[in-house]
């Protein structure tokens, strides 16, 4: 468990020094609150790499007010727990002041125009501190592998594209989705749901599903389907509901063929849900 950046730097000095060479550094950024999507990134870092870093940080840059990120649930111990039964081999926990002492990062990554788009559109700021942080991360570890939840594909596609116009050494890997038995992508806000909500919610993958089943008609009739499923469940708050082109990330273009991601984003009961689903378009 290691709290600061000069700890960090002696540690992975320490591995190449006992190693005898440069050894592969698996790194996996959480914010903690660890679920068993988390399980299956960590399980392909150990797989993929000599070492393995898991970083933990409420980073404030993802958030819009101090209350916000004071409201993100913490469970330290069972955290803890976890990553040691996995077998991680650095736990990279830094207070937030320890990246960012000024309380903000004045040199910044910009996710440009897309990071504006989707998750970025109520939440302008959110992509530029993703990325911001993640750029720490990259030059502090040096990890041969970083990987990611394909729950989060524009994230994905955002640190890709960061990657490769930055020259990170570096290889951004994902993992499919981690689903319950009704389908909805696991994270720390489902348990929060009352089975009612929780009801509700399930929808959601169900529209994906539409979406999916309708996409050999087209764009538009995948969009429809999806958005009928919804229909009269007043519990759910339809946030975004787009098809976009994996290679630009951009909404398809209406002759657009074969593979494309439906993404969707609502809330229920007061609780955030993203989700996505590969479709292919005739």
């Amino acid at each position: 468990m290691i709290r600061t950046v000069a700890e960090l730097r002696v540690r992975l000095a320490e591995a190449e020094d006992a190693s005898g060479g440069s050894p592969s550094v698996g790194l996996v950024s959480t914010l903690g609150a660890l679920h068993e999507g988390h399980v299956d990134l960590i399980r392909l870092a150990r797989e993929s790499a000599d070492l393995v870093v898991v970083s933990s940080l409420v980073n404030p840059l993802r958030f819009r007010t101090p209350a916000d990120v004071a409201a993100y649930p913490h469970r330290r111990p069972e955290d803890d727990a976890l990553l040691e039964s996995l077998g991680v081999d650095i736990v990279f926990a830094p207070e937030a002041s320890e990246l960012l002492p000024a309380g903000i990062a004045t040199t910044r990554v910009s996710a440009g125009d897309l990071g504006l788009r989707y998750e970025g559109r109520t939440r302008p700021f959110y992509f530029d501190g993703l990325l911001t942080v993640e750029a720490i991360l990259f030059h502090l570890v040096r990890p041969t592998v970083a990987v990611y939840g394909e729950r989060d594909l524009q994230r994905v596609f955002l640190v890709r594209r960061m990657i490769r116009e930055l020259f990170f050494d570096v290889s951004a890997v994902t993992v499919p989705t981690v689903r319950s038995d009704d389908g909805l992508p696991v994270s720390s806000r489902v348990a929060l749901l009352e089975p009612a909500d929780r009801r509700a919610a399930g929808r959601l993958p169900r529209a994906l599903e539409a979406a999916a089943s309708n996409a050999d008609r087209g764009v538009d009739a995948c969009i429809a389907a999806a958005q009928s499923s919804l229909m009269g469940e007043e519990r759910i708050r339809l946030e975004y509901l787009n098809v976009v082109d994996p290679a630009t990330f951009r909404p398809v273009e209406e002759n657009h063929t074969g593979r494309a991601i439906a993404l969707i984003a609502a809330t229920v009961a007061g609780h955030r849900f993203i989700d996505n689903a590969e479709i292919s378009l005739p």
